[in-house]
């Protein structure tokens, strides 16, 4: 390869601060090295919020560099305060090692586990924050960080500016992820942690306690958050989390997701998100931005959940908005017969598709002419679909020209 990771690291836009970013460019060109990104098991799966991590995690393996991750057993116990106005909700170890072999799954998908030299490392820091002995643990570990650096940090910072509340259990979450990336030194001869900009004082404090502890030298890279070109959270929409998992979110919903990037998003996003060469994607970038959407769209998509469901989304989005029928790939929500027995008002099955969240929401669409019933345009609150309105046993209910939901009468 003609780039370095960090060259290329920069051009992707992945880069966002380096502890020594020429001296690991030079490590980095000359050997080849372990490195780390953890992620805390807070839900049942990683959300598009993580994937930027994950396309690093992948580009490690592609310049031969071996990738560890870290599956948070122990620190998702505690809760990492940083970004978050409030503290977490606590999970029991049942759900945690549930979320876990869970969220495995998706690196499955995404790493190759082919090349034995590359091949991922999976860790659970429960293995050593479980067994810690707290007095130790204070004298060999505690004794490095001094409350002052620590009340330094954004994440702390933030939460005491605006008086909410910061358990003394999170105030440890930095000392902990630090202890991490100095246990993974000794034992997985890491040199490298990769996270995102608000994990920057924290992957500082490891690369400072590794040197304290054996003087070593260890590095810390992080990237940039993502925030939408219109100012929202990347990974949020009106129906909630984008999520890396088939069953919580449709390969069809995943693909409109990235259909409907914004303008000012798509270069970048193909840069980020895809694998397509940062050459190709210079030569292309003047395409017209359908074209691109609709790229952008087929290479996520593809990537999660193979050629054949990125081509069958691509297609069904086709015959919805040229044909207006139903397409081979919605979103399907099963009623039983029975449950049609009595008619249901078209607000509470919109509530129901998770269209929309709100019984509000739904009456602004109806007055908006925004609700349709197969491609038939709703508006009368008072609207009752009945077993009538299925075709075949299949009725499609739409928010607006992008969003679809099938419902199938099951017996």
């Amino acid at each position: 390869m003609k780039n370095s990771f960090i060259s290329e690291f920069k051009e992707r836009e992945y880069f966002n601060q380096c502890t020594n970013s020429d001296e690991l460019e030079n490590l980095m060109k000359n050997k080849k090295i372990n490195a780390y990104i953890g992620f805390d098991c807070t839900a049942q799966s990683l959300h598009v919020g993580s994937l930027l991590q994950i396309m690093c995690l992948r580009m490690l393996q592609r310049y031969g560099h071996r990738p560890i991750v870290l599956l948070g057993g122990g620190t998702t116990m505690i809760g990492d305060p940083s970004g978050k106005e409030e503290t977490r909700k606590i999970l029991s170890t049942k759900e945690i090692n549930k979320n876990i072999n869970n969220i495995k799954k998706v690196f499955d998908i995404f790493l190759d586990k082919k090349n034995i030299k590359t091949k991922p490392i999976f860790v659970n820091n429960l293995k050593w924050l479980g067994k810690l002995n707290y007095i130790k643990f204070l004298r060999e570990i505690g004794k490095h960080f001094t409350i002052n650096k620590m009340l330094s940090f954004e994440s702390i910072k933030l939460r005491l500016e605006r008086e909410q509340s910061l358990s003394y259990m999170e105030f440890n979450y930095m000392i902990l992820q630090a202890y991490d990336f100095l246990e993974l030194n000794k034992k997985n001869n890491c040199i490298l942690q990769i996270g995102g900009s608000d994990q920057w004082g924290n992957i500082v404090n490891g690369v400072e306690l590794i040197k304290r502890s054996s003087g070593k030298q260890s590095f810390g890279l992080t990237t940039p958050l993502i925030t939408l070109a219109s100012g929202a959270k990347m990974g949020k929409t009106e129906k909630g989390a984008v999520w890396l998992d088939k069953n919580l979110l449709s390969p069809y919903d995943y693909w409109q997701f990235w259909r409907n990037t914004d303008d000012r998003d798509v270069i970048k996003f193909l840069k980020m998100f895809t694998d397509k060469e940062i050459s190709e994607i210079e030569i292309i970038k003047s395409k017209n931005i359908n074209e691109l959407k609709i790229l952008l769209a087929n290479e996520t998509t593809k990537m999660l959940h193979g050629n054949t469901a990125a081509k069958k989304a691509a297609e069904t989005a086709e015959k919805i908005f040229r044909s207006g029928s139903f397409g081979d790939d919605l979103p399907t929500i099963k009623l039983k017969r029975n449950e049609l027995d009595i008619e249901i008002n078209i607000i509470d099955i919109v509530i129901k598709s998770n269209l929309l969240k709100s019984k509000s929401e739904v009456r602004r669409a109806i007055k908006n002419l925004g609700i349709k019933v197969n491609n038939n345009t709703i508006d009368k609150e008072s609207f009752n679909i009945t077993i009538g309105d299925f075709k075949d046993n299949i009725l499609k209910l739409s928010h607006g020209k992008k969003n679809h939901v099938l419902f199938k009468i099951t017996n």
